[in-house]
């Protein structure tokens, strides 16, 4: 008998592509699924390339018991497709960086390795729907990413989404552009992107 997952908190349809869904993190069903994501070289930003099955398991157990901290899976009809990670940043290294504003929201998002064929405008349709889950939230005022310093092709995206850098800052792991992205700028990326 198959293990039943925790339901979606968040779906999006998405036309030419199906429905995108967020749910959150699984630790017996889901670890095995990751860890073959993290350990990919497209993934090394995530930092855990060496990472065991079991180092992942450790790492997303530390999550699900943070009152602050939360992952979710995001599936495209069902089947795995990305991780979403949501934080309070007042708790997190990076509230050390600048003044945490009440309505900040922290994010991570990775992508998995794709199925098949690679599908156009999958990877943009994947944020849009955390962007939305995200700002569904209405004490959510601003989303708050922490991108590695070389990692240009986030930095590309998080940009084509809405965010503007503020600062480089210095953390535990690694050296980050601290950027911001607001619902107006949100919207406003999203009427860009659609004019073309």
């Amino acid at each position: 008998m198959t293990r039943a997952v925790p339901e979606p908190t968040y779906r999006r349809f998405v036309p030419g592509l199906g429905t995108l869904s967020l749910r959150p993190f699984d630790l017996t069903e889901d670890v095995t699924t990751l860890h073959s994501w993290v350990t990919r070289p497209y993934a090394r930003y995530w930092g855990l390339l060496d990472a065991s099955v079991a180092d992942v398991h450790a790492e997303y157990l530390r999550i699900s018991q943070s009152p602050h901290h939360d992952a979710f899976l995001g599936e495209d009809d069902g089947r795995p497709a990305f991780l979403m990670e949501r934080y309070d940043p007042a708790h997190d290294a990076v509230g050390q960086t600048y003044d945490v504003a009440p309505g900040d929201i922290g994010m991570h998002v990775l992508v998995g390795p794709p199925a098949g064929e690679r599908i156009p405008a999958f990877t943009t349709a994947i944020f849009e729907t955390i962007m939305d889950s995200l700002f569904s939230d209405p004490l959510v005022d601003r989303v708050v990413v922490e991108p590695d310093v070389r990692n240009v092709k986030i930095q590309a995206l998080n940009a084509r989404m809405g965010f503007r850098k503020h600062r480089v800052v210095q953390l535990p792991d690694k050296q980050a552009w601290l950027s911001f992205c607001t619902r107006d700028q949100y919207a406003e990326a999203l009427r860009m992107n659609e004019a073309g």
